[in-house]
C-alpha cells in the first residue's frame, strides 16, 4: 500500500515520522504561547509597579522596621554625654524617619525584582518569536 503524502507513518525504527507540516505548526503555537506568556509577564509586573508607586497597594515588605524601644529616663546631670548622643539621635529620626527608609528600601528591592521580571519576560517572548518566525535555510 502506498503512503499518502502528509500521513502520519512508521520509519523503520520505532518511532512515528510526524509530517513537517504538523512541527511546523506545533512550533507556531508554541511560538505564540510563548510569547503570549512573556507579554503577560512584562505588563503584569509593570502594572504591579504602577500600582506601588501609585499608592494604591503597599511593597512587598522585604526590609522590615525593627521595634522602637523605649527608652528608660536618665535624670543624671553627669551623664551629659549620653543626653546629647540621644537628643541628636531624636534630631535625625526627625529628619529622615526609620519608616521612610525602610519603605524606600522596600521600594527599590522591588523595582530590581520587576526589572528582572521584565528582562525574562522579553526574553521568553524573544524565544517565542524565534518560533514564530519563517526560517530562511541558506
Amino acid at each position: 500500500m502506498a503512503e499518502r503524502p502528509g500521513h502520519i507513518g512508521k520509519a523503520t525504527g520505532s518511532s512515528p515520522v510526524l509530517p513537517t507540516n504538523f512541527k511546523y505548526m506545533a512550533n507556531k503555537i508554541i511560538g505564540y504561547l510563548l510569547l503570549l506568556l512573556g507579554l503577560v509577564i512584562i505588563l503584569s509586573s509593570l502594572y504591579g509597579t504602577y500600582e506601588m508607586f501609585t499608592g494604591k497597594i503597599n511593597a512587598p515588605e522585604i526590609f522590615k522596621v525593627p521595634a522602637k524601644e523605649i527608652p528608660t529616663p536618665d535624670t543624671n546631670p553627669r551623664d551629659l554625654q549620653k543626653q546629647m548622643e540621644e537628643t541628636i539621635r531624636k534630631q535625625i529620626a526627625e529628619l529622615f524617619p526609620i519608616e521612610t527608609i525602610y519603605k524606600l528600601l522596600n521600594l527599590i528591592s522591588w523595582s530590581i525584582f520587576a526589572g528582572v521580571l521584565i528582562i525574562g519576560g522579553g526574553q521568553i517572548s524573544g524565544i517565542g518569536t524565534k518560533l514564530v518566525m519563517p526560517r530562511s535555510n541558506p
